[in-house]
């Protein structure tokens, strides 16, 4: 089976499950100060978003997506988060009710994904009822993306370390999204490079970094209600991928 490791700054040992905590305190203690205000942050954002923003947004959406399809308006999902927990992620429906919804993972031209669906997949609006997750501190504004169980358990057979995505709190948006991979992981090389770009979040989480990624998945958002039939282009920060390659190490 293909595998590979990527070399972190810390590496999350094997029986970290079973009350290892030293690595967490360690990194959680080298960014302490920057965990406590990116957590107040959280707080602010989502609540600001819960008051002024789902009032008249929820509505609307309401309408079209009952309007569009039978089934409810909302899906929620068990994720992976925070240290492997499971949480239960909230989302606008964007298809059709099926029984493949948590082991099925969407592709680019699934005929599960409703009209108004798909508007909302590639605004990322079907992301908005998250800010709840954010509030009750299941995740935070900017992370690596939450995995299903089921994909979180076939990427982890596939990557070494890949549970060192979870030293943070899973986000709405992420370093991997804002470098053009979103959406579905359809071979080995976009879990590889979504995780790599994940780690490096990990590694490198900071102010800066997070207000950056933000910015992007700002204009992204814009792009995509401009050109809604153009794809989202990839490698769109700016932070040099030669950083990247060198702290990461394929073997077969």
């Amino acid at each position: 089976m293909q595998s590979t490791f990527v070399e972190s700054s810390i590496r999350c040992p094997e029986n970290w499950e079973k009350g290892n905590w030293e690595f967490v305190r360690e990194y959680w203690g080298e960014r302490y100060n920057y965990l406590i205000y990116k957590r107040i942050m959280d707080i602010v954002s989502s609540l600001f978003v819960i008051i002024f923003v789902y009032p008249w947004l929820f509505p609307i959406l309401f309408v079209l997506i009952r309007l569009d399809s039978r089934g409810p308006v909302f899906f929620r999902q068990q994720r992976v988060g925070f240290l492997g927990k499971t949480f239960w992620c909230y989302k606008f429906r964007t298809m059709h009710v099926n029984n493949y919804a948590d082991t099925r993972r969407a592709s680019s031209d699934d005929p599960r994904v409703t009209r108004v669906g798909r508007f909302l997949r590639n605004t990322c609006l079907d992301e908005f009822p998250q800010f709840i997750n954010v509030l009750l501190g299941h995740m935070s504004i900017v992370g690596p993306r939450p995995h299903m169980l089921h994909d979180s358990r076939e990427f982890a057979s596939l990557i070494d370390n890949y549970r060192f995505r979870d030293m943070v709190r899973p986000g709405i948006t992420g370093l991997s999204q804002v470098r053009g991979y979103r959406g579905p992981a359809a071979n080995f090389e976009s879990i590889l490079r979504r995780y790599q770009w994940d780690s490096f979040y990990v590694r490198n989480t900071g102010f800066l970094l997070d207000l950056r990624i933000m910015f992007e998945t700002g204009l992204l958002i814009v792009q995509s209600l401009v050109h809604r039939n153009s794809p989202v282009p990839a490698d769109n920060l700016t932070i040099d991928g030669r950083a990247l390659a060198a702290t990461n190490k394929k073997i077969a």
